[in-house]
């Protein structure tokens, strides 16, 4: 089968998260007709595998999308569909590269659930996988970059009850106790700004919806917060209840922000495969997350993210990639997963394959 109807037929598989089952399925199929081995686990993760022994590799990407299904289209020079960037341009790449690996160490690709709603699956894996060795989490980061940075997340919906009062009363209405909670979170966060936006956080609120139930006005404000490297969830939870105690606040989701040392073995293997195809490599820090700052943290191995696509197109109806482009991250990630698989850490673990 062509690289391209590798890809092709990954993404027409369509499967927002919840909903993975048809598209690990047809990745399982690839798999296997690319000649590697292939399991699930008890997350849904779609597994594929192959070498033996040290080092083990790891590829970690996400086989879920966002919501609405596109119209999967192959033009002489791109592929348009959902999941073509995010992430199944990488994850296909990834399995192409992979299956050409006959050296030694082992490839491990994971074609992970969740990772648009709640990560499941690379939660999952942190108990029920060994460390790798080397980690590669597939996003989508241009066929010429590797990325080292990505800001943490914390989701919230702010619940806030008060009494329900006449617009002309001179009282703030509960709504307007509610925004004037955010405009207090905006101003401290606007006074943990730095000189990059990498390393400054930024809000922004999602929804607000009111009702009357009873005598009581209550109020609900959905807010994300991107946290930069050095500020934490709990500092700004803390900040909240500190400036208003009777806040009701639910964490939808949480993470911290992760930045990789630039100069790890999994950065040099990558850009030495981007200067192979005579390109100047680009490090990049983002103000998304992935399934990077759930497990590095965790894992604490030599990792970055790699992936063919334009990250811009990543949830728009204009999702497409390049098949230059494509091709092209194949060959880097061949040339990563060979250099990789060449070294021999003193540490290494013979039970990165284990799941369960």
């Amino acid at each position: 089968m062509d690289d391209v109807e590798v890809l092709r037929a990954l993404v027409e598989a369509y499967s927002p998260s919840g909903a993975e089952t048809e598209a690990v399925d047809r990745f399982q199929e690839l798999a296997r007709d690319l000649g590697l081995s292939v399991e699930s686990d008890a997350a849904g993760n779609g597994i594929a595998r192959i070498g033996t022994g040290p080092p083990a590799i790891l590829f970690l990407g996400h086989i879920d999308t966002v919501e609405g299904e596109l119209p999967v289209r192959l033009t002489d020079d791109r592929l348009f569909g959902r999941g073509t960037c995010d992430a199944k341009g990488p994850l296909a790449a990834a399995l192409i590269a992979a299956s050409h690996h006959w050296g030694p160490g082992q490839i491990v690709i994971v074609a992970a659930v969740g990772e648009e709603r709640d990560s499941r699956g690379a939660r999952h894996l942190l108990t029920h996988l060994a460390p790798p060795d080397f980690l590669v989490v597939g996003e989508p980061s241009s066929w010429d970059g590797a990325t080292i940075g990505y800001k943490g997340n914390l989701s919230l919906v702010l619940r806030i009850h008060g009494t329900r009062s006449h617009p002309s009363s001179p009282d703030a209405t509960t709504v307007e106790e509610g925004l004037g909670l955010v405009d207090q979170l905006r101003r401290y966060l606007e006074g943990r700004r730095a000189s990059t936006s990498f390393a400054s956080p930024s809000l922004k609120i999602h929804s607000i919806n009111s009702a009357l139930r009873g005598g009581t006005d209550e109020v609900e404000i959905a807010v994300n917060v991107r946290l930069p490297p050095g500020l934490l969830a709990e500092d700004v939870l803390a900040f909240i209840e500190r400036v208003e105690p009777k806040v009701r606040c639910e964490v939808i989701d949480r993470s911290q922000a992760v930045e990789v040392d630039p100069k790890n073995e999994v950065v040099r293997a990558l850009c030495a495969g981007i200067r192979a195809l005579g390109a100047r490599p680009i490090l990049l820090r983002k103000s998304g997350t992935s399934d990077l700052n759930v497990v590095e943290p965790v894992w604490s191995c030599p990792a970055a993210a790699y992936g063919p696509g334009d990250s811009h197109l990543d949830h728009t109806d204009a999702e497409h990639i390049l098949i230059e482009d494509f091709r092209r991250a194949v060959k880097v990630l061949e040339v990563a997963f060979s250099r990789l698989a060449a070294l021999h850490p003193p540490a290494l673990s013979t039970a990165a394959g284990r799941v369960a």
